[in-house]
């Protein structure tokens, strides 16, 4: 375990030369699914410096704004140290961003260049205009535009770069979210906001130069960069780069291949396990149905279960760290009696990004976990339930907003709140509770997203979502408000609801009669009553996909109380999310303007 005794300052040029010094000859940064050997820690360093003169050689200078635009890969980590090393600013973008979106950024942040992977560069074809001065592909570090003609890599590495004095409150980056809620902030991270929370996220886990990390999460997104990335760089681990969508064709190869100890994932990963791989298998036979009802017989095949996931991961998998969203119930309840080693992690961007966290021993169903030594976490104005807004003030809370000091006042407590001004407000509604006599964080949900019912009762969305999520053809849910009351958006899981559909479809629904008169004479067209049955089939099928959404509304509204009754339901195709996954949940809101609070 490395700590600030090791580094001397809160600093990514500290954190670096500490490790080459540690772990110099060891692997750093490899392609999962390339043959290529990883680069080592003292070859990486080396990278970096090359990366550093060549900025310096295209006058970028202290302060300088570096904005990063491409997916996972050790060139990406590369850069980043390139950059904060000369105490320059580094933008992460996140990959999925469009062309407007970096528009809006670059503009706004006024970035001084762009590192960019060469598939994504040609996403920006039509903001060119907007585009910095310099443009230098990530992929190979060759220099795509600037105003200087520039040397060869053996002169760039000749240059000698004068000395920058990196302190640990100045700013590593500035990181633009694109939130739940919809406006994009730039949050402005310091160097000790960032190595802090890659030191204090050992006390959730261990991490030793024998780690192999699977990484296939955006690493512009905090979570995935401060805990998959800078903490594995802190301790000498090697971090293989998926660089491919995560989808069972590609990951399958990389567990075989990789073996991994520590993978960082968000909750939608392992719900779509459990739900599509996990449940399937323990309902597709009666008997075995009937014994997994029984919890003692459930907690038996879950371990079984169990077993057989971690093969799957490559069967050395140590950590399988969750964050980003809350996770469903049942399914941590399986992870949890599988015996699986998954660990959560809660926080924000705001945040770099840990405040609470369960190590994989110490995990609880239907918690988050302790509070991060060093982190002061409160429930600020809580009811009479001890529920309120959970706030904190540490070394990892950002500067601000960047240009923005109206939403960075609005981002901090005042002395009219209980807890007293000067700390984050996360917009997350929790409650701290003591178990084995140290206190645990629960989370019930946005505070923004909280619906006062017209009896003044209190409705947490997401609870009634959890509960929408466990019905088999549900693959994802959103409660939202219209002006008569709640809504379900369901997005279905298509290929299980179309099956379940014609499974229901008996011959009365398709018109026996018609079927028999079409065999009987063949001198009909039997083209037309081809076309007759299939449109008889297709309206039976519509039919039974209303009678299960019926049943799908009954299904929620009997587990819920009467505030929390489903209205009607909505199918939506495909929620469109954030880099976390979450659903953004402001593109939903079906209220009319006269009704919006």
């Amino acid at each position: 375990m490395e700590t600030i005794t090791d580094l001397g300052t809160f600093t990514f040029p500290s954190l670096l030369r500490n490790s080459v010094t540690k772990f110099g000859d060891r692997p750093a940064l490899a392609f999962a699914l390339k043959d290529d050997e990883p680069i080592t820690y003292s070859q990486m360093s080396e990278n970096i410096l090359t990366f550093s003169k060549l900025l310096h050689y295209l006058g970028l200078k202290k302060e300088a704004k570096i904005a990063l635009y491409g997916i996972g890969c050790p060139a990406w980590g590369t850069a980043y140290f390139g950059v904060v090393n000369r105490c320059m600013i580094s933008v992460p973008l996140l990959p999925d961003f469009s062309s407007q979106e970096v528009k809006a950024i670059l503009e706004h942040c006024q970035v001084d260049a762009l590192v960019v992977d060469e598939t994504l560069y040609k996403k920006l074809s039509d903001i060119q205009d907007s585009l910095p001065p310099v443009i230098i592909s990530l992929n190979t570090f060759s220099v795509i535009k600037a105003p200087v003609t520039v040397p060869s890599e053996e002169e760039i590495k000749k240059i000698n770069l004068p000395e920058v004095e990196v302190k640990e409150d100045d700013i590593a980056s500035i990181i633009y979210t694109s939130g739940t809620t919809g406006r994009s902030k730039g949050v402005v991270l310091t160097h000790k906001n960032l190595v802090w929370t890659a030191i204090q996220g050992q006390y959730t886990h261990r991490i030793n130069k024998l780690d192999r990390v699977l990484s296939f999460l955006p690493i512009s997104h905090v979570y995935e960069f401060t805990i998959g990335f800078l903490m594995q760089i802190l301790n000498g681990a090697c971090i293989y780069y998926l660089a491919k969508p995560p989808v069972v064709s590609s990951l399958l190869p990389a567990f075989t291949k990789v073996k991994p100890t520590i993978i960082l994932s968000v909750p939608l990963v392992m719900e779509k396990i459990y739900k599509n791989k996990v449940l399937p298998t323990f309902e597709k036979n009666g008997f075995v149905k009937f014994l997994y009802s029984i919890p003692m017989f459930r907690r038996i095949l879950n371990s079984i279960a169990g077993k057989s996931l971690k093969k799957t991961f490559g069967g050395h998998l140590q950590f399988f760290g969750i964050g980003g969203a809350k996770v469903d119930p049942k399914v941590e309840r399986f992870m949890k009696e599988a015996k699986f080693p998954y660990a959560i992690g809660y926080g924000l961007t705001e945040t770099s990004p840990l405040l609470a966290s369960s190590g994989v021993r110490i995990t609880k169903p239907g918690t988050i976990g302790v509070i991060v030594p060093g982190v002061d976490l409160q429930i600020a104005n809580p009811n009479e339930e001890g529920v309120g807004e959970v706030v904190a003030k540490a070394p990892n809370v950002m500067v601000g907003y960047y240009k923005d000091d109206v939403l960075t006042k609005a981002a901090f407590t005042t002395e009219n709140d209980s807890c007293g001004p000067g700390y984050f407000k996360t917009g997350d509604l929790g409650i701290i509770k003591k178990w084995h006599g140290e206190p645990r964080l629960s989370l019930k949900g946005r505070s923004k997203n909280m619906i006062l019912s017209a009896s003044g009762e209190n409705i947490y969305p997401e609870d009634i979502e959890f509960i929408l999520n466990q019905h088999p053809l549900v693959a994802e849910s959103l409660v939202v408000e219209d002006d008569n009351g709640l809504v379900a958006l369901l997005q279905m899981d298509e290929e299980k609801l179309e099956e379940e559909a014609r499974k229901r479809v008996s011959l009365s629904d398709i018109s026996l009669s018609k079927i028999k008169e079409g065999l009987s004479d063949l001198k009909e067209d039997l083209s037309e009553k081809a076309a007759q049955k299939k449109e008889d089939i297709t309206d039976a099928v519509a039919y039974q996909k209303e009678v299960i959404m019926n049943e799908i509304k009954f299904f929620v509204n009997k587990q819920v109380n009467k505030s929390s009754k489903i209205d009607r339901i909505e199918t939506i195709k495909q929620f469109e999310k954030t880099a976390s996954q979450k659903i953004k949940r402001y593109l939903y809101d079906l209220r009319s303007k006269v009704t919006k609070r």
